[in-house]
């Protein structure tokens, strides 16, 4: 089955004028930032590009067909000698009035090609900056990935792992808003891992089939590794962002954590538990988790539980300790761009 990534165009892989809506000259095609890099991440992951865009009145007066396929086609050029290119593109022409059965986010555009087109509904997804492209989405079947009008692209990581242990699915979108659709097997550790998602704004998706009937062990490692590295395929050069985090009280529990995504794996662990379980999961397991996470983040990771009496409390904030650490290590700071945050000029 295809892996799709449904793009909508304007406002999200090219800037959108505030003024008229439209891109109707070459001067006014604006190619917005982090595109070029994270469609090529894409192709690489084994997704196919499917456009999908409501473009209001081409072929009317105001906005001749030629004025539109001037842009798209230089558009399109320029992305094909980055070595990208879209299987297919869906552009409604109709203005919102014509009430069309085309028009985002009825799907009319992609009725026939979903009807034809064998499609990995739990992987694809679209990337769009209106709600109705949200709600296209959901129509589809698929998840939606909303961003700002003129944002950069945003940063999304894929990793799909097996083994004879476990088959794992990650999928991470470090620019998204804390949505997240988790399946482990383990619900205490869903839980944690939706707290994680929830409180870093990282949207996340992860379904692991595992060998739950030896133990927990193999999901929980495993899950970490794939987490690890479907966040630093995210992160790709790790260019301008702010690379640090830190610290979090869950009730009566004190969690200190620092974090640095600087390209070196080190977990540093000062905590113990009373209970064997909290929940369905094993509380050795969580130090293992951060672990593997660690290493395949390539990350410097220190978690202290400074005190605490219930478990459930103090192992909840290490996650969510963790979650805001990411949140801020992972944003990206317009003072330093392109820059790497470190005078080695290496991560």
């Amino acid at each position: 089955m295809k892996k799709i990534a449904f793009l909508d165009r304007d406002g999200v892989l090219i800037n959108e004028p505030q003024d008229d809506f439209q891109i109707d000259s070459l001067e006014k095609l604006i190619i917005l930032p982090n595109v070029k890099n994270e469609l090529r991440k894409l192709i690489k992951s084994g997704y196919e590009l499917v456009m999908v865009s409501n473009q209001n009145g081409i072929g009317t007066p105001s906005f001749p067909q030629e004025d539109f396929d001037i842009p798209q086609n230089e558009f399109e050029r320029i992305l094909k000698e980055n070595g990208i290119e879209f299987n297919e593109i869906f552009v409604c022409p109709h203005l919102p009035e014509e009430n069309c059965s085309c028009r985002k986010p009825k799907t009319g555009l992609v009725d026939e090609y979903l009807k034809n087109t064998e499609i990995d509904y739990e992987k694809s997804f679209m990337v769009g900056d209106r709600e109705t492209d949200m709600q296209f989405a959901k129509n589809v079947g698929i998840k939606g990935y909303l961003k700002g009008v003129n944002y950069p692209f945003p940063r999304i990581g894929m990793i799909e792992r097996k083994t004879k242990e476990t088959d794992i699915f990650v999928q991470c979108n470090l620019d998204g808003q804390g949505k997240y659709q988790i399946d482990t097997g383990i619900k205490f550790f869903d839980h944690m891992l939706e707290q994680l998602s929830k409180h870093s704004l990282i949207d996340i998706t992860i379904k692991c089939n595992g060998d739950l009937k030896v133990d927990e062990h193999h999901t929980i490692e495993d899950v970490g590794i794939a987490l690890g590295e479907a966040l630093s395929e995210a992160l790709g050069e790790r260019k301008g962002i702010k690379r640090y985090g830190f610290l979090l009280p869950m009730d009566e529990a004190l969690i200190e954590v620092a974090l640095d995504l600087g390209g070196r794996s080190n977990l540093i662990f000062n905590g113990d538990f009373k209970r064997e379980f909290v929940g369905d999961m094993p509380t050795e397991m969580v130090k293992e988790f951060f672990k593997a996470l660690s290493d395949k983040l390539k990350s410097t990771i220190h978690i202290n539980v400074k005190y605490g009496d219930n478990e459930h409390h103090k192992i909840e904030g290490i996650f969510k300790a963790i979650a805001k650490s990411l949140q801020l290590a992972c944003k990206q700071d317009k003072r330093i761009k392109e820059e790497l945050p470190s005078t080695k000029e290496l991560i």
